[in-house]
């Protein structure tokens, strides 16, 4: 019995549309170039309600947070309390005003975060040719910084996959396509407009919190898209600037045709410039849209402004 060869990421995507050179030689935020004043003003116009929603997970939670197999877990650390002042340490100042303080040791990718579009690539070639070179030492190119400068804001929608498929969380490895997308979106009685950031719910993140934590690192495959010709061509045509996922990668793990590990990096982030919202909550937020059905609604979001980074951490708002 032959085993298939697995083939680079480069030769997987090899006739994979690309916005290299769309909006300049120079550009590093991509397909956020999508989000006009117009795009802004189509989200403010989806907020109904005045209720608002923040995805972001707790960071530093006890018992641990979901990160990427093998990065460590975040630290934050009490480098002054009330302790001090019990000791006699403290500092004295007028008015015998005490505070705390503390840090937090952290991968920058540790908690819900935005990808730099030169996070992954291949071929030596990141998000809009530029050369893989300028990563060493710190990206001095596409960034995360510009993403942060630049901010993202738009009208977005919520697919729920795992409620579509009637179970609160989607199996380690299960797949689905743009066509599934599409499918639970008319069950859902909303459509997903070009130009819309789109959000995707699995329930895996979520789960989470309410498993085993070996179990759940356990064989490490998540849910999520898989990679297809078909579904490229639909983001690309779609004109998609953001896509924002309950997983820890954004799509499944290993490609199961392919083998290749994480090819939506490469066709959707490094090129079509697709930014990357990883981590997220999305549980209580589609509760309240299961509720209501109202599934679309205006999407804010800034990470941290890291000069040089390949990612930050963000709070995204959703406004309904």
């Amino acid at each position: 019995m032959t085993t298939k060869p697995v083939p680079t990421a480069a030769e997987l995507l090899k006739d994979s549309p690309r916005n290299w050179g769309r909006w300049g030689a120079e550009d590093e935020v991509g397909s956020l170039n999508f989000l006009t004043s117009a795009e802004v003003l189509r989200g403010v116009a989806a907020v109904r309600q005045g209720k608002t929603y923040t995805l972001q997970i707790p960071m530093g939670k006890p018992g641990g947070d979901p990160v990427w197999p093998g990065r460590n877990q975040s630290q934050r650390i009490n480098v002054m309390d009330h302790g001090h002042w019990l000791c006699g340490k403290g500092v004295e100042f007028p008015g015998n005003i005490e505070y705390a303080d503390d840090v937090m040791f952290m991968y920058l990718q540790g908690s819900t975060q935005y990808d730099a579009l030169g996070h992954v690539w291949c071929d030596d070639k990141l998000y809009n040719g530029y050369d893989a070179n300028t990563t060493i030492g710190g990206m001095s190119k596409a960034s995360v910084y510009p993403l942060a400068e630049r901010g993202i804001v738009g009208r977005a929608v919520l697919i729920d996959m795992a409620r579509h498929r009637g179970k609160p969380v989607l199996d380690p490895g299960e797949t689905f396509t743009h066509l599934d997308l599409l499918a639970a979106a008319e069950k859902q009685r909303v459509t997903i407009q070009k130009h819309d950031i789109l959000i995707i719910r699995t329930g895996w993140i979520g789960s989470f919190y309410e498993r085993d934590r070996v179990e759940f690192y356990k064989n490490f495959v998540e849910p999520g898209l898989t990679y297809s010709p078909e579904l490229v061509s639909w983001f690309h045509e779609m004109e998609i600037p953001n896509l924002v996922t309950d997983t820890i990668a954004n799509e499944v793990t290993m490609d199961p045709v392919s083998g290749v590990a994480l090819p939506l990096h490469i066709a959707l982030m490094s090129n079509l410039g697709v930014t990357f919202t990883e981590i997220c909550q999305l549980d209580p937020l589609a509760a309240d849209c299961a509720a209501d059905g109202q599934w679309s609604f205006l999407y804010v979001a800034a990470p941290l402004k890291v000069i040089n980074g390949s990612g930050a951490p963000v709070n995204p708002v959703v406004i309904r």
